[in-house]
């Protein structure tokens, strides 16, 4: 049996060892689900992820003009978000076309229809 640090006395070893193993078993949903939540953390990722999301491509330039930020300052961001495979890119010419990858899209689904409902708000 696994060594178990819980001191009760009315310990579930079986719900530990169940627990545990389920864990164990989504390690890779975890690290996948964490990865996104951790770029997203950030206000401009966010937001760039939610035009990505709505408008389903842009290059940097076009990223630069909505949120008013350097195309430096976006290509930074942008590279971030690309290193962890929540985006992809296309080239045509001399364009670089950004996207956000088919899981994460559906992934950040569900925060994005708080933002249209406006939502947020309510909880505050």
């Amino acid at each position: 049996m696994d060594k178990t640090s819980c001191i009760r006395q009315q310990a579930d070893i079986k719900q530990i060892l169940r627990c545990k193993e389920r864990v164990s078993e989504l390690q890779g949903s975890f690290d996948y689900l964490s990865n996104g939540l951790e770029l997203a953390g950030n206000s401009v990722r966010f937001k760039i992820l939610f035009l990505l999301y709505e408008e389903k491509r842009l290059c940097v330039c076009d990223l630069s003009d909505i949120l008013g930020m350097t195309i430096s300052a976006v290509s930074q961001h942008l590279r971030k978000l690309k290193d962890k495979n929540l985006i992809i890119t296309e080239r045509e010419a001399q364009t670089i076309y950004y996207s956000m990858t088919k899981e994460y899209d559906i992934f950040f689904k569900p925060f994005f229809k708080i933002i249209y409902d406006n939502k947020i708000l309510e909880t505050i």
